[in-house]
């Protein structure tokens, strides 16, 4: 494969990704505006995120543990012109039902695309896996921040479905762009894998940290996703309030790039102790901060806990270079339990007490998350002593 080929998936790759990431943050803008057209309850609403979760999820854990055994190219342009049918279907929806449809098709869409977009980066850049990977989360976090934006936009514009429409051609565009290009070859090959060898790659102590740690920290994520313009409505006006989660996200970007060069130069395990450490503080100065004060110390936590999800995804994934699809698979899977669990323990504690002891209880996974990986760090340099002393 070409060079220019070869950066032309990657762009596109980033691209769709950042895409990805505006689809998902404009859920939030725009439920107010599907009450108002369709008239629905907001039981109704509230389904919106989890049909876009449970197809995505399904599908990624199927096409990560297949991806040695599909043809990347082919797939991913599927992905690519399903997601632009469903966001122009969304657009176009004449009731809820049809819109929530089009939410969970465009939710397996989007599990083929990424369930092999991680997979073909690996094997594009095996020697700098961490950078890249940071990088590609670092592009969601971009498009995290637009979103919003784009539904405000056209909202001004005079319809919430303009920002629907202008997606889907930028998806269509993306799949244009990809299927000009040439297939992608790749420096190694993805390694198909039995399902009777699930067990055995789960064994691995690289994996199962990863699983439990990305189960911990995705779900402060998921907390703070979920409850901050919450909780922020308590400590700020309602203006500053409703930004609270554009300004964590808007940290991300930043502490991604920061961290996929410093992967390389510090190695995956110590940056993610290093991180978490000093997550602790800064979480404890955002519960202690009020006022405008209180937006920075989100940034702050926000640019810190950006880096754990690839970090740990490119940890785990340098184990088993060949084997990236599944790696994937399993993040996707725990990372989702943990953003669909979290928040809702922290509903249950809201409900009883106040969302102030349930943003206090979020230190309890960052604990666990660092404890785990104190241990997975402890182990790595006795195996590297055990191998330098042979």
């Amino acid at each position: 494969m070409t060079a220019s080929n070869r950066r032309a998936w990657t762009a596109a790759i980033f691209a769709t990704m950042a895409l990805t990431g505006a689809a998902m943050m404009a859920r939030g803008p725009i439920i107010p505006h599907l009450g108002t057209t369709f008239g629905a309850p907001e039981w109704q609403l509230g389904l919106i995120a989890p049909a876009g979760t449970a197809g995505y999820l399904v599908v990624i854990s199927v096409v990560g543990f297949g991806a040695g055994h599909l043809d990347p190219r082919r797939f991913v342009l599927l992905g690519m012109v399903g997601s632009a049918v469903c966001l122009l279907a969304m657009a176009a929806a004449p009731l809820l039902a049809v819109f929530l449809t089009a939410v969970l098709v465009r939710g397996t869409m989007n599990g083929v695309v990424r369930g092999l977009n991680r997979p073909v980066l690996s094997h594009f850049y095996p020697e700098r896996r961490g950078r890249v990977y940071s990088y590609y989360d670092m592009t969601w976090a971009a498009g995290a921040v637009v979103g919003p934006l784009a539904v405000v936009g056209a909202v001004a514009l005079g319809n919430w479905r303009i920002a629907y429409v202008g997606m889907a051609a930028v998806m269509a565009v993306l799949a244009v762009a990809v299927w000009r290009l040439d297939a992608p070859a790749v420096e190694s090959e993805e390694e198909p894998i039995d399902w009777g060898e699930v067990l055995g790659l789960l064994r691995r102590p690289e994996i199962a940290a990863m699983i439990v740690a990305m189960f911990f920290a995705t779900g402060v994520e998921g907390g703070l996703f979920t409850w901050l313009p919450t909780y922020a409505a308590g400590e700020l006006p309602p203006s500053l309030a409703g930004i609270t989660l554009s300004v964590m996200i808007a940290g991300y970007v930043p502490g991604r790039a920061v961290y996929g060069r410093l992967a390389e130069r510090v190695g995956y395990l110590p940056l993610l102790v290093g991180i978490l450490l000093a997550l602790l503080p800064a979480f404890w100065a955002f519960l202690a901060a009020d006022g405008r004060w209180l937006l920075a110390a989100v940034a702050a936590v926000g640019a810190l806990i950006s880096g754990v999800y690839p970090l740990l995804l490119s940890y785990a994934t340098e184990a088993v270079p060949h084997h990236s699809g599944p790696v994937t698979a399993l993040a996707a899977v725990s990372s989702s339990l943990g953003v669909g669990i979290v928040p809702a323990v922290m509903g249950g504690v809201i409900s009883g007490s106040n969302v102030g002891a349930a943003m206090r209880l979020l230190l309890g996974p960052i604990v666990l998350a660092l404890a785990v990986l104190v241990v997975a760090r402890v182990a790595e340099r006795r195996r590297d002593r055990a191998e330098a002393a042979a």
